[in-house]
C-alpha cells in the first residue's frame, strides 16, 4: 500500500491486495482435499480431551493470568500496527506516504521477528522468548516517547514488531505444559477469544481517549499494554516454577 499511496493510485493498491487475497482463498479451496480425514481428537487417543468447558478451563490454577497477558499482546500489536500511520503524520508530521511506509515496516518487523524466533525456539525456553520479545516492545514504546527526529522516532514501531513476533507463538506453545494436555484444547480456546476481543477493542478504546486527549498518548497506551503482558506473564511463570497449581 505505501507503494501505491507514493504513486497516487491507492485504488489500485486496494485492488492488488484484493487479487492477492482472492489468490489464497482460491489456492486454500483447491487445496482442501488434503485436510480431509485429519480427526484431531483421535491423535491423542482419548476423544474426551476437547470436553473441558469455558467455565472449568476458567477455574483452572492461573488461567487467568494467562489470558490477561493475551489480551495484553493483542492490543499492544493491533493498536500499534493500525495507528502506526496517523501518529506518525499527527504527531512526528511525517507525509502520508512515508508514514505508511514506516507502518509497513512495523509489519516487516513482525515478519522478520517470526523467521528468526523460528530458530531461536530450538535453543531457548518459550518463557525467555516471550520475556525478551516483551522487553523489546517496550523499548520500541520508550523510543516513541523521546524526542528525536521522525524517522528515529519511526524505529520505535519497527522495535515493536521485532518484540511481538515471538510472544503470541511462544505462548500458545507453552498452554500445554501450563495446564495439561487434557486442557490445552479448552484454554487455547479461551485464549484466542480474549486476543481477538482485545485486538478488536483496544484500537477504538486508545482512538477514543486520543479524541480526548492527543495522539501522544500513543506510546503510553501501549507501554501500559506491554507491562500488563508483562506482569502476567511473570507472575504466571513465576507461580508455575513454585509449583502452584502446575499441571502434570
Amino acid at each position: 500500500m505505501s507503494f501505491f499511496l507514493a504513486g497516487g493510485g491507492w485504488r489500485r493498491g486496494y485492488g492488488t491486495i484484493a487479487a492477492l487475497q482472492f489468490a489464497l482463498v482460491a489456492v486454500l479451496w483447491l487445496s482442501r482435499r488434503l485436510w480431509q480425514g485429519r480427526d484431531v481428537t483421535s491423535q491423542g487417543g482419548d476423544g474426551g480431551q476437547n470436553t473441558l468447558s469455558n467455565r472449568d478451563a476458567l477455574r483452572l490454577p492461573h488461567a487467568k493470568l494467562a489470558l490477561v497477558a493475551f489480551v495484553g499482546f493483542s492490543v499492544t500489536e493491533i493498536t500499534a500496527g493500525l495507528w502506526s500511520s496517523s501518529y506518525l503524520v499527527g504527531v512526528e508530521g511525517m507525509a502520508p506516504a512515508v508514514a505508511a511506509r514506516w507502518s509497513a515496516a512495523f509489519y516487516g518487523g513482525i515478519t522478520v521477528g517470526r523467521l528468526l524466533s523460528g530458530f531461536l525456539f530450538i535453543k531457548l525456553k518459550n518463557e525467555s522468548l516471550i520475556r525478551g520479545g516483551q522487553v523489546i516492545c517496550a523499548l520500541g514504546a520508550l523510543l516513541l516517547m523521546l524526542p528525536l527526529p521522525a524517522s528515529l522516532s519511526a524505529l520505535g514501531f519497527v522495535l515493536l514488531g521485532l518484540g511481538t513476533a515471538p510472544i503470541f507463538p511462544a505462548m500458545l506453545h507453552e498452554t500445554p505444559r501450563r495446564f495439561g494436555e487434557a486442557a490445552s484444547g479448552a484454554v487455547m480456546g479461551l485464549q484466542m477469544a480474549v486476543a481477538y476481543t482485545g485486538g478488536t477493542l483496544g484500537p477504538p478504546l486508545f482512538g477514543a481517549l486520543a479524541s480526548l486527549t492527543s495522539l501522544k498518548l500513543l506510546p503510553y497506551y501501549l507501554l501500559a499494554a506491554i507491562c500488563t503482558m508483562l506482569v502476567a506473564s511473570e507472575l504466571l511463570a513465576r507461580r508455575l516454577a513454585r509449583g502452584e497449581g502446575a499441571a502434570n
